[in-house]
C-alpha cells in the first residue's frame, strides 16, 4: 500500500517559516524521487521542489529558490520541505508526489499523491 501523507501546513505571517513533512509508507522513498507541488486558488498546479532518488540531487522552482529547502530523513521514510521567508504568493495547497517509473526528478507522470496540506501566508 503506497501512501504519502503531508503535514505541517497552517497559517503564517509573511516572512515566517513552516516545515512540511511528507511521510511515505508502503515503499522506501529513499530510492525514488519525491516532489512537492502546490496549487494556489485559481491557478494551475506547479512543481515546487524535488529530491532525486538516484543521486539525491535537488531542484527548485525559480519562485522558491533560496527560500525553500528539500531534504529527506531515510530512517523516518520522510521528505521535508523547509519554507522560509514566506510570501503571500506562497499560499497554496501543497502536495507531495512520486513515481515508481524512474528515480530522477521530473514534473509530470506522478503516480502517487498525498491529499495535500494547506499553507496560508497572510498578515
Amino acid at each position: 500500500q503506497v501512501q504519502l501523507v503531508e503535514s505541517g501546513g497552517g497559517l503564517v505571517q509573511p516572512g515566517g517559516s513552516l516545515r512540511l513533512s511528507c511521510a511515505a509508507s508502503g515503499f522506501t522513498s529513499e530510492y525514488y524521487a519525491i516532489s512537492w507541488f502546490r496549487q494556489a486558488p485559481g491557478k494551475e498546479r506547479e512543481g515546487v521542489s524535488c529530491i532525486s532518488g538516484s543521486d539525491g540531487s535537488t531542484y527548485y522552482a525559480d519562485s522558491v529558490k533560496g527560500r525553500f529547502t528539500i531534504s529527506r530523513d531515510n530512517a523516518k521514510n520522510t521528505v521535508y520541505l523547509q519554507m522560509n521567508s514566506l510570501k503571500p504568493e506562497d499560499t497554496a495547497i501543497y502536495y507531495c508526489a512520486t513515481t515508481m517509473i524512474q528515480a530522477t526528478c521530473l514534473w509530470s507522470g506522478m503516480e502517487y499523491w498525498g491529499e495535500g496540506t494547506l499553507v496560508t501566508v497572510s498578515s
